[in-house]
Formats: C-alpha cells, sequence, structure tokens
C-alpha cells in the first residue's frame, strides 16, 4: 500500500472519513504536481550556488542558508524533463529527510487542504507507466482534474542514498591524512615569493601565518606615517598593515583584486605586508642561493634583504627577506606601535581567543574556489610555454616537465574533476602536491590566497556522489562573508589506475 493511502486511513484500516492534508502544488515542465506539506521546511527565491564537481547532473550546487550549506537540485534534470532558464517565478522548494535539499521548480502554484477521498493511490497506473517517484494522486483539486504527488524522500534516495550513508570514519580519516606533515630538505628554501613594483620578492614559508584579501576597509591610524596603512580585524584580533612599496620609497598605487596581504609572524606579534600580488611557493636549492651583496647590505633599510636567488639559469633575481630583521626595520615598529594605541584607545584587542585552525592553498577554477591543506603542497609554479605529452596517457595528464632534474606529472585539474577546458593563460599555475610519496602537479586557473581556516568553519560536504564523498569531503563555510571553499583530499586525486599507472610511468622516466 503507497503512502498517502496508508495516512489517509484509519490505524483499522477503515477509511478516515473526512481528514485533509496540506499538499504544496508546483509546476516543472508544463505539468503540475503536489508535495505533501510535511517534509516541506520553506520556499525560497532560486539562490546563487556554487557548482560542485564529480556531482549528479541534477545538481544546480550549493548555496548557504542561514549558515547551513544546502544542495540544491534542478527538478526538471531529476525528471528528465526539457532543460529551461530560470526566471523571477522560479523557487527552490527546501524539502527535509535528514538532509535538506532544495528542489528547483517552475512555480509554486499554492497550498491546498486535501480531503482523503480525493487523495488515490498509484496501484491503478502502475502496469502502464512509472510510478517509482509518485506517491500519490490527488483527483479535482485546485482546478486540476489530476495532479500528481512525488515522492521526494525515494527521490533523494535514488539520486543520493548511494553515497549519503558513507561513514564519518572516512571523512576523518581523510582529514587525518591530510594533516600529515612533509619533510623539507634542509639544502632548499621554502619561500613565497611576491610582487611589488614589479620587483620579485620572497619570504621564508614558516615565518607566513597566512595570506588574505585586502579588506573593503580598514582603519586609519592618526599621525602614523605613510608606510602605516592602518588596523585590520582578522578573526577577532588586530592587525597593523604595512606597504611594502611605501617602505622602499617606491610610488604608491591604489590596490586592486590582484592585491594581497602576507600575514608574517614577528617577535612581538603579527603584522600584514601588503603586496601588488602573490606569485608562487618555491623551494630553492642553496646552490642558487647567494647573501645580499655587501654594499646593499650596510644601508640599515635594507638589512631585511638577507639573500638573492638566482633562478632560471640567473634570468629571475628573487630578493628574500629576512623576518629576523623585519621588525627592526622604522615602518614595521611604528605600525606595531599604531596597535598598542588602538588597543588603549579602546579600538580593539588583540587578546584574540586562540582556536584550532587548518592552513589551505585556497585557488579557482573558473568562479568557484577550492582549497587543499597546505601541509601537502610543496611549491607553486608557473606552467611553462610546452609540457612534454606522453603517448596513450589518460585524459586529465597534460604531461610530463622538468621541474629542477625532477620528471614532474601534470595533471590538468579541471578535466580531473570533470570541469570544462580552457586555454592556457599567464594566470594559471601548477601546484605540486605530495601525496603518498608521489609528487604530482596540477594546473589551476589561479592561487587566491593561504587561508587560516577555523575549525568551526570546516564541515563535511553533502554526500553527492561517489567520487565527490571522497574526493570533496569537506567544505567550509564562511557565513559571514557568504563564501563556500570546497577542500580537496589530495589522496584521492590519484585514486585511478590510469593515473596511478601514469604517475609509477613518470618516476621511471
Amino acid at each position: 500500500m503507497d503512502t498517502l493511502t496508508e495516512q489517509a486511513e484509519s490505524p483499522g484500516g477503515a477509511p478516515a472519513g473526512h481528514q485533509t492534508r496540506q499538499f504544496v502544488t508546483f509546476m516543472a515542465g508544463g505539468e503540475v504536481f503536489a508535495v505533501d506539506m510535511a517534509p516541506v521546511q520553506e520556499i525560497i527565491r532560486v539562490p546563487q550556488v556554487v557548482r560542485v564537481p564529480l556531482a549528479p547532473p541534477t545538481l544546480n550546487g550549493l548555496t548557504n542558508l542561514r549558515g547551513k550549506v544546502l544542495p540544491i537540485v534542478s527538478l526538471r534534470r531529476t525528471l528528465g524533463l526539457a532543460e529551461h532558464d530560470y526566471d523571477d517565478s522560479a523557487r527552490a522548494i527546501v524539502i527535509g529527510y535528514g538532509q535538506q535539499m532544495g528542489f528547483v521548480v517552475d512555480r509554486v502554484a499554492s497550498v491546498v487542504g486535501v480531503d482523503s477521498s480525493q487523495i488515490e493511490g498509484v496501484a491503478g497506473i502502475e502496469a502502464s507507466v512509472s510510478t517509482d517517484l509518485l506517491s500519490g494522486l490527488l483527483k479535482d483539486v485546485a482546478g486540476h482534474p489530476m495532479i500528481m504527488v512525488l515522492d521526494f524522500e525515494r527521490l533523494m534516495a535514488q539520486e543520493f542514498a548511494p553515497t549519503a550513508l558513507a561513514g564519518r570514519t572516512q571523512a576523518s580519516s581523510a582529514q587525518s591524512s591530510s594533516a600529515q606533515q612533509i619533510s623539507r630538505k634542509e639544502d632548499e628554501l621554502h619561500l613565497v615569493s611576491f610582487d611589488v613594483a614589479q620587483q620579485e620578492y620572497a619570504i621564508a614559508i614558516s615565518a607566513v601565518q597566512e595570506i588574505v584579501q585586502m579588506p573593503e576597509h580598514f582603519v586609519q591610524v592618526p599621525r602614523a606615517q605613510s608606510h602605516v596603512l592602518g588596523l585590520m580585524t582578522l578573526r577577532n584580533r588586530l592587525l597593523p598593515l604595512v606597504s611594502l612599496r611605501r617602505m622602499f620609497g617606491l610610488a604608491a598605487i591604489g590596490q586592486d583584486e590582484r592585491s594581497r596581504i602576507v600575514v608574517v609572524a614577528l617577535a612581538a606579534g603579527s603584522v600584514g605586508i601588503v603586496v601588488d600580488n602573490v606569485n608562487e611557493v618555491l623551494r630553492v636549492p642553496t646552490s642558487q642561493v647567494e647573501a645580499m651583496p655587501a654594499l646593499l647590505a650596510r644601508d640599515s633599510q635594507l638589512a631585511e634583504l638577507s639573500h638573492i636567488c638566482r633562478l632560471d639559469e640567473g634570468r629571475r633575481l628573487v630578493s628574500v627577506m629576512s623576518t629576523e630583521q623585519l621588525f627592526q626595520h622604522t615602518a614595521i615598529r611604528e605600525a606595531m606601535a599604531s596597535m598598542d594605541q588602538a588597543d588603549m584607545a579602546g579600538q580593539g584587542s588583540t587578546a584574540a581567543v586562540q582556536s584550532e585552525y587548518e592552513l589551505m592553498v585556497v585557488f579557482r577554477l573558473g568562479t568557484e574556489e577550492f582549497g587543499v591543506p597546505i601541509a601537502n603542497v610543496q611549491e607553486i609554479v608557473r606552467v611553462p610555454a610546452t609540457l612534454t605529452h606522453v603517448p596513450q596517457a589518460p585524459t586529465a595528464v597534460e604531461g610530463v616537465i622538468n621541474l629542477r632534474g625532477a620528471v614532474l606529472t601534470v595533471v590538468d585539474l579541471r578535466r580531473r574533476l570533470g570541469l570544462d577546458s580552457v586555454e592556457r593563460n599567464d594566470g594559471q599555475r601548477i601546484i605540486v602536491l605530495l601525496i603518498d610519496g608521489l609528487r604530482t602537479g596540477f594546473i589551476v586557473d589561479a592561487v587566491a590566497e593561504v587561508l587560516k581556516v577555523p575549525a568551526a568553519a570546516i564541515e563535511p560536504a553533502p554526500r553527492l556522489s561517489a567520487d565527490q564523498a571522497q574526493l570533496l569531503a569537506r567544505m567550509v563555510n564562511l557565513e559571514q562573508h557568504n563564501r563556500l571553499l570546497q577542500l580537496i583530499e589530495p589522496q584521492f586525486l590519484l585514486q585511478t589506475a590510469e593515473l596511478r599507472a601514469a604517475m609509477a610511468e613518470a618516476g621511471h622516466a
């Protein structure tokens, strides 16, 4: 006996008389449907979504609904109806059966009360049509001779259940594996490089707490020197901002979308150094590193530049900043003093409550943001003009490159995640990851920042497909910033036989 007719009868099995049930009626693809009011949580306008790679084709993406991640599903695609652009009439009906999901319909018609005598089971039509997604029929309701009642519980199970029961132990195991530390060779420098006035500088990655975008607003400090831009709030603590351009006596320019703040840990606290843009994470052999020429080192205002890296056979020079000497610079001292004055004036407090966090390298594929644990990141390099293509390699493998004498397999992350390919451009980067002992490069559209993510903002991602449940098992929900980041579990990036074979072949090349 189907669900609706069961509920329309009394416990003894006799007809329940004139009981009234509430239903929401709606349109999809020119057809009228209904859903029992009980699981309907709310009805909202179609929201903007974050698209999820490897998800079922019926999923539009994810959105943030009052602090909770909500999958948004196209009911047209779910029912095999023709695609249609959404207009102002479209709505998302939020259904709750354990996990909430929003189903986009063309139009919500009404909420109607239906007498039990108007509810009929689907047994009478099972012989001629598929009734897998129907729980009943409504007769002569809201001016329609017949309305099909969709069984959303069964629909959700059919679309997403194969992975919805995946245990949390798998996610926690992946999280533990992602946090493994990468060993660093003593004969290499591990640096973050950035540009200031078309000159490239770098800081040891061990001194970099995170890299963030410029805020829309920050507090200017009265009577401060020009190189002290002001104070910003970063996770409940004050952070002084110093312009590296002004600190080096260079012409000031307005900040744009490429500007970044490199948050550096000093003995007296943290300082945000404003740079034009962040380039790469570098691993530089000490054989390519020289001490700063003595003539420049004697200048007290340049004492924080300790070494010069000669890359690309000397064609590329990167000046390395010494954080030990950085605090001696007058600009940094004044910035730290301005923060102390702000505390005394009651403008804020640096006594932030320390909480657990994870450091993520944030990158973009199209308009979507993804993150990978910084513990897995060995370096970030530019995409070379040419790559050596490997015959009969998996589709996702772009080729191999020579990275400082070692053969590195390069994978197009767009193709690995089932996204459309794009033409190569100057903004793309290769993120080199160490995954189960294998060094592999992944091409991304752009590297955005290094972000310190509070553990409280990390939650399990909705289980939407087998591949997605493993590879994109967690996400960052920054509700205050209306920002969702999908976190990639690196150990699953190579979880195909083809890719493993390609890595092994490259390793023996």
